[in-house]
């Protein structure tokens, strides 16, 4: 398809820079960089404020089972705090605490080290407080803010790549929320719309790149969220209409959560659709960008992790209403 033609070589063209240690902007290039910023400063005009810096105090034990905790750190921007939430049970980590206690049927120690407005350069940090937690899996939902600070996409990239490797190092199983669609942002006008749409998907796209080369697995929030959101923005974005909803946020969570227990042995791994489980991971994901909850992560093809076109990736769609269901 051109369109996943497309964006795979964007991808690889963002991985490579990063690789390289190069800016790798995209092809909308410097002007519209400056054109976002002063549509950015318009829609701050309509948009209100969230309740709070934060999300409210959501570390702590989850799940009222016997056992040695698991333990889930939190990583990222304010979307991994639950920014605009007050009950602490509406925050994207209480939801997944409880969903992967009741899988594992063990408690589970929640640590939040994310902070609203972090992009990716300022991982290093929060990758700390997870080290020193020793955390068995960490979650990561970042890239909104790289967008919104005008940061290098491959620049991104490299300080993602960073984190995950740190984590993997340390041998912690890592998920990570890609970039998610800020296309889906009402006070953002067209044509801005549209550009932020396609860096995100973009971005979205090359984290999933270098995530799966780091040895973690990613989940496209990007095509998670946009559809719901753009349809139903009353229900899905919160009052400030540019964060989620408690309803955002645990359609986010959820979508992570069968990838978290996968990573972790707790949950089966799904039948991929024929003809496309297989992909090079340029490809892979390419096309995660433009589906619904797709999972990428890391595989082999006849004992060997890559082919003529790079590393091979394994594409997992998974369906969220069973996933809802059993939660």
């Amino acid at each position: 398809m051109v369109w996943a033609a497309g964006m795979a070589r964007a991808a690889r063209k963002i991985a490579t820079a990063a690789a390289l240690g190069g800016g790798g902007l995209t092809a909308l290039g410097a002007t519209a960089y400056g054109l976002l910023i002063a549509e950015g400063l318009l829609a701050r005009r309509v948009i209100g404020r969230p309740h709070g810096l934060d999300g409210p105090p959501s570390d702590g034990v989850y799940g009222d089972f016997p056992g040695e905790p698991l333990k889930l750190a939190m990583l990222g921007d304010s979307t991994a705090v639950g920014l605009g939430m007050t009950d602490p049970a509406h925050t994207p980590g209480v939801l997944l605490a409880h969903g992967l206690a009741a899988v594992a049927e063990r408690p589970v120690d929640l640590l939040v080290a994310a902070k609203s407005g972090t992009p990716s350069a300022e991982l290093g940090e929060q990758v700390d407080l997870a080290l020193a937690m020793k955390a068995h899996m960490a979650v990561i939902f970042v890239g909104a803010n790289d967008i919104i600070t005008q940061t290098p996409p491959a620049a991104a990239v490299r300080h993602l790549t960073k984190a995950v490797r740190r984590l993997r190092d340390a041998g912690m199983e890592v998920v990570v929320g890609t970039c998610p669609d800020l296309g889906t942002v009402r006070p953002i006008a067209q044509p801005l719309r549209w550009v932020t749409r396609r860096w995100s998907r973009q971005l979205a796209a090359a984290q999933t790149v270098a995530v799966v080369d780091a040895g973690g697995r990613t989940v496209a929030f990007a095509d998670v969220l946009g559809p719901e959101f753009a349809t139903n923005p009353s229900e899905m974005f919160g009052p400030d209409r540019f964060h989620p909803s408690d309803r955002g946020y645990a359609q986010a969570a959820y979508a992570v959560l069968p990838s978290v227990c996968a990573a972790l042995g707790l949950w089966p791994e799904p039948r991929p659709a024929r003809g496309e489980a297989l992909q090079p991971i340029y490809l892979a994901a390419a096309t995660a960008a433009e589906e619904p909850g797709t999972e990428v992560a890391a595989t082999r093809v006849d004992g060997r992790a890559t082919g003529l076109h790079g590393k091979w990736a394994t594409l997992f769609r998974r369906r969220l209403g069973e996933t809802l269901n059993d939660a």
